[in-house]
């Protein structure tokens, strides 16, 4: 018996975790993630509901979390701290400075929350990691965040724009996705002057404006993008 709750047990735990990661999450992705069946998530949900976990159910969708509530800390594996502090190294290398330093005010957080132990090594491993990459530190860029927060709120970009080809152009953009080449941040974006999606590299754009405008969402996925646009041409 003992055996057999063990999984669960730790399948428990790692749902409720998802829960407190994501805005919402369905009975098909924690059924999948977990390798059982939709059946075993519903009972797993009636579980958590029952040992006073405010699970939100919202019909067609998916569950949440009651938001304001908080479990407490997690405790971090050795690997998973280690994992953290290479996270971190490697921001550190990023050529935006609102990246790196969001993602070193995150990390310290989260850093608080680990074992007494564990907080001599994660120190010891910061000093003994290095990745190469942007050596000079130069930070090119400090637009990151602010672009990001447009993508999620759906927001229309007034950007002033400093190509390659030593251009300058003012436009109205609609931010979709990010990816990254090299250390530079690459912004794909439905661009209203060319009537068409373009990218833009965030260390060209000299200055933008969030519109008071929003746009209705694209719907797809980075993936869907790439390959409905970049494998054709």
């Amino acid at each position: 018996m003992k055996e057999k709750e063990k999984p669960r047990l730790s399948r428990l735990t790692a749902i409720l975790t998802q829960l407190q990661s994501k805005r919402i999450v369905t009975a098909k992705q924690l059924a999948t993630k977990h390798e059982v069946s939709v059946r075993t998530i519903y009972r797993d949900i009636r579980t958590l509901e029952k040992s006073g976990i405010p699970i939100i159910t919202e019909e067609g969708k998916g569950y949440s979390i009651m938001e304001g509530y908080h479990l407490p800390p997690v405790i971090f594996t050795e690997e998973e701290a280690n994992a953290l502090i290479t996270i971190e190294q490697l921001a550190i290398k990023n050529k935006d400075s609102s990246l790196v330093k969001n993602t070193t005010s995150a990390i310290e957080k989260i850093k608080a929350l680990l074992r007494y132990s564990q907080k001599g090594d994660v120190d010891l491993l910061a000093n003994r990691i290095y990745f190469n990459g942007n050596n000079n530190e130069e930070k090119t860029s400090n637009n990151l965040m602010q672009i990001q927060s447009a993508i999620t709120q759906y927001k229309v970009l007034k950007i002033n724009y400093f190509s390659s080809e030593k251009k300058r152009t003012t436009r109205n953009i609609e931010p979709f996705a990010l990816y990254s080449i090299h250390g530079d941040f690459i912004l794909v974006a439905f661009c209203r002057l060319r009537n068409e999606f373009r990218h833009f590299r965030i260390d060209f754009i000299e200055s933008f404006v969030a519109e008071n405008e929003t746009f209705s969402p694209h719907a797809m996925t980075i993936k869907e993008y790439f390959e409905k646009y970049i494998k054709k041409t």
